[in-house]
């Protein structure tokens, strides 16, 4: 009845939660403010949330990973996850 998780699994499934927890929290702000601007400004204070999320997650994963992995395939995977963030990132 009682499943025991990874530690790993459980530290990512907790910061997606606390992730959805923010969106929703902004959401309810943009609701309350009902101004456009002030809109804008909280939405876009989520674009610092969301890639910080995504690097602690995927380091989290990546350590739980870690004995299964090659050095050389966590590196490429790591290479990626700083390509997704450099071509996200705003200019």
């Amino acid at each position: 009845m009682f499943h025991i998780f990874e530690k790993a699994i459980m530290g990512i499934a907790l910061l997606r939660i606390l992730s959805g927890c923010i969106e929703i929290f902004v959401a309810f702000l943009i609701l309350k403010f009902n101004d456009i601007e002030k809109a804008l400004v909280v939405n876009s204070s989520l674009a610092l949330v969301g890639p910080i999320i995504l690097m602690i997650t995927t380091t989290i994963g990546l350590v739980g990973l870690s004995e299964k992995v090659p050095l050389t395939k966590l590196i490429w995977i790591f290479g990626g996850v700083a390509c997704i963030l450099y071509g996200v990132k705003s200019n």
